[in-house]
């Protein structure tokens, strides 16, 4: 079959974690500081706002849901989301009840991204949850959740959560839940974004292995669903528009070294959208044209010029995608 896919191309900003310096002590949020992002991501003309998860990580990082419930009074248009949330790591229940409230809090303008993670295996620990479950716990947790956004009475008996008659008010804005759009390459999550969610996540792919995991879930997909609310083809592309690409190179590899806590020159160089504008707008280019119709850009320059990256992508980089955005 072939996924339904959206024609208009739209962009997204990844909010950007604190670089650490030595010496300088722990980074305390700015309230200003955050609301203003939210408000130039707005401002700027980008479609969508998401933040990433961890319970604990490389750098310091907020809780995600917390994050998006403020930037949902700081922009009443943006769409926000998850990418992604490590839905294993947390009992589905909770989970249930944080996602139908933020749904309502952001006026059904959420899209709720999951994934298993597990590049961090001591967050795994932290919270109980043997690494080798989390992919049968986090399909597990998905049919929790749609069970239990009904609003009705819900019941489940399956291998890792169990419950009678439950029923959670108020469900969801949006009907049925908000989105879920599901991260993962294994051949195993594939075919889980192919029955069970709204839409897939890649990141750190290629354009060619981007179309080649749409032709896998689409294979898995086969006759047995229809996708009621089409489905959604989004890549979270790392991104520095610079005066070179030796520069934008340079600045990437120093951020995503520092964020992942390995050397990521030879990843930056394959998976990263670098260099002046026109350049990484091509990049940008041969994700929509093996199907990537949600790029979420990901600014990898210093932290102190993040404000700076937004707006200059927004007025040198945006523009020539103008016909993409419009739809063909």
């Amino acid at each position: 079959m072939d996924l339904p896919l959206d024609d208009r191309l739209r962009l997204g900003v990844q909010t950007i974690h604190r670089r650490t310096e030595p010496g300088v002590g722990p980074w305390r949020p700015n309230i200003d500081e955050l609301v203003k992002l939210v408000q130039l991501v707005d401002r700027s003309g980008y479609d969508s706002l998401w933040v990433g998860d961890h319970v604990s990580f490389a750098l310091p990082i907020l809780d995600p849901f917390l994050q998006l419930a403020q930037a949902a009074v700081a922009s009443r248009r943006l769409q926000l989301g998850t990418a992604v949330y490590l839905l294993p790591l947390r009992h589905p229940g909770p989970v249930a009840k944080q996602v139908s409230t933020l749904d309502h809090l952001t006026e059904g303008r959420f899209i709720f991204g999951v994934g298993v993670g597990g590049e961090f295996p001591k967050e795994y620990e932290l919270c109980g949850v043997p690494m080798a479950e989390r992919g049968a716990r986090l399909s597990e947790s998905l049919t929790v959740l749609r069970k239990l956004w009904t609003g009705e009475p819900a019941t489940h008996d399956g291998r890792f959560f169990e419950f009678a008659d439950i029923e959670m008010q108020p469900p969801p804005r949006q009907a049925g839940g908000p989105p879920i759009w599901c991260g993962g390459r294994s051949d195993a999550a594939l075919k889980r974004v192919a029955r069970m969610t709204d839409g897939w996540m890649s990141y750190v792919v290629t354009p060619d292995m981007f179309r080649e995991s749409l032709d896998k879930i689409a294979e898995a997909a086969g006759g047995r669903r229809t996708f009621d609310r089409g489905f959604a083809s989004a890549h979270l592309l790392f991104t520095r528009v610079d005066n070179t690409y030796e520069d934008a190179l340079e600045a990437a590899t120093k951020s995503l070294s520092t964020r992942y806590a390995m050397d990521f020159r030879r990843a930056a160089q394959r998976y990263c959208a670098l260099g002046p504008p026109q350049q990484v707008v091509e990049t940008i280019r041969r994700f929509y044209d093996v199907g990537a119709r949600h790029i979420i850009v990901d600014f990898v320059g210093p932290y102190e010029e993040r404000f700076d990256e937004i707006e200059r992508f927004a007025a040198e980089a945006m523009p020539l995608l103008a016909e993409l955005r419009k739809g063909r």
